[in-house]
């Protein structure tokens, strides 16, 4: 039992969320459903590592984690995630200033 890794000491909600709505999100490892995805049996994976998903809420957990909820583009399925089983498709320094709708005539 000494080998089971505790998130206790970790406190995400003191900062900002680190992804936004709309991030486009890798899975960093597979995930299985743990009784609480409705309609899939346990033990069923519900994405892959590497799959590609979007953030489409976020919420938190025991007034500690942000949890994003993330759907995976080739599944379909919608899953919460912690930071820690994801990461940026593309980094932050990669993407552009989003271009602004360009004015309308008068």
């Amino acid at each position: 039992m000494s080998n089971i890794v505790r998130d206790s000491e970790v406190v995400e909600l003191d900062k900002p969320a680190y992804f936004t709505f709309g991030d486009k999100v890798l899975a960093k490892r597979t995930v299985r459903n743990d009784g609480t995805y409705a309609g899939k049996e346990i033990g069923e994976i519900l994405c892959r590592k590497g799959e590609v998903g979007y953030v489409v809420s976020i919420g938190t957990f025991l007034q500690q984690f942000y949890i994003y909820g993330v759907e995976f583009t080739d599944t379909g399925h919608r899953v919460g995630m912690k930071r820690k089983e994801l990461e940026l498709a593309v980094p932050r320094d990669e993407i552009g200033d989003i271009p602004l709708p360009a004015e309308l005539p008068a």
